[in-house]
């Protein structure tokens, strides 16, 4: 057996024997029970450019109407504005993050604890806000329930491998990019799938729901059949192929490779097909708040091979994800 973020994925040579079709079937409502809960770690309450260089890169601001750059952000600074000030007041931080992505956001079954790439980097936002990086309510939400749980107020930030595109920079505001990612095909190694092309015609495709795959099957689909087949969370994705409900997955590359990771039988087929950005999320109208989380990424990203943004890399990304040197350049909005 293999762990995969909150609950357990059994291996074996052919998908339908992954612990039986019933102890799977388990395991996906299993997820869907526990994924909204709120997590907590530590005391008290509370409720995806060019990615080769460490320089800082201008541009002008993205407009709605024309969306020239929507990874330019605003310049950093450290400074207390009502947004911080908030958060320093109730004395946590209450981030929307994910327990089900192996590397990224998911729970320790050894631990009990939250782990992963964005994880981390959630505590250098609390190290910086309030000089503890425990000082965090962890809420666990679904893909399709990130935007919401900004403009509902449920949540500070969302740092859940969300892509900065168009679209989303009209209902959220984004920090610079901090991971480079793009969007790939999962399917059995044995698969005819060959990646985003027409071998997928026919076949059934799985895709999260609010994810930037449903929106890219959705413009051009190579006649695979993916309505109806979403889910609320992307790894539930992978329970459907394991149960042979779906015949491959579409999802971000840096998700599919921990899952390829997770079960031998799959891999990632063709090469990615999007280059897209993952920022952290905050309300519309927190500018102190995204200026600040630029803050904390410049010098999270400082220090090459010693920065903490490389170490963090090793630590979770680089056996599935070999080869990337240096994090995203981040760019700025001239005001």
């Amino acid at each position: 057996m293999t762990r995969s973020g909150s609950r357990y994925v059994g291996t074996g040579s052919r998908l339908r024997g992954w612990g039986g079709v019933a102890g799977m079937a388990a395991a996906c409502a299993l997820t869907a029970a526990v994924t909204l809960l709120p997590l907590s770690h530590g005391a008290g309450d509370g409720r995806g450019t060019d990615a080769a260089g460490q320089g800082v890169g201008r541009a002008v601001a993205a407009r709605a109407d024309t969306c020239e750059d929507p990874e330019a952000s605003l310049p950093p600074s450290d400074a207390d504005g009502p947004a911080v000030e908030k958060i320093k007041a109730r004395g946590k931080l209450i981030a929307g993050v994910d327990q089900n992505s192996f590397r990224w956001g998911y729970r320790n079954p050894a631990t009990g604890d939250l782990e992963g790439f964005d994880i981390d980097l959630v505590r250098a936002v609390a190290q910086d806000i309030l000089g503890d990086p425990d000082k965090v309510v962890y809420r666990a939400i679904p893909t399709s329930q990130r935007i919401l749980a900004l403009q509902e107020d449920r949540v500070d930030v969302v740092v859940r491998t969300m892509t900065i595109n168009c679209a989303r920079i009209e209902d959220v505001a984004f920090s610079t990019a901090y991971f480079e990612a793009g969007q790939q095909v999962l399917a059995p190694k044995e698969s005819t799938v060959k990646g985003y092309d027409a071998s997928l015609a026919g076949k059934r495709v799985c895709t999260a729901k609010g994810s930037t795959a449903y929106d890219a099957l959705a413009a051009k689909s190579f006649g695979a059949k993916f309505e109806g087949l979403t889910v609320a969370n992307q790894l539930d994705c992978l329970v459907r192929l394991q149960l042979g409900e779906v015949d491959a997955v579409v999802t971000d590359n840096a998700l599919a490779a921990g899952q390829a990771a997770q079960d031998p039988a799959v891999e990632l087929k063709g090469e990615p097909f999007t280059r897209e950005y993952y920022g952290v999320a905050t309300k519309l109208g927190n500018d102190d708040l995204v200026r600040r989380l630029n803050h904390v990424l410049d010098e999270y990203r400082e220090g090459g091979e010693d920065g903490r943004w490389m170490k963090a890399y090793g630590k979770w990304l680089k056996d599935d994800l070999p080869g990337i040197e240096k994090p995203p350049e981040p760019k700025y909005r001239d005001n």
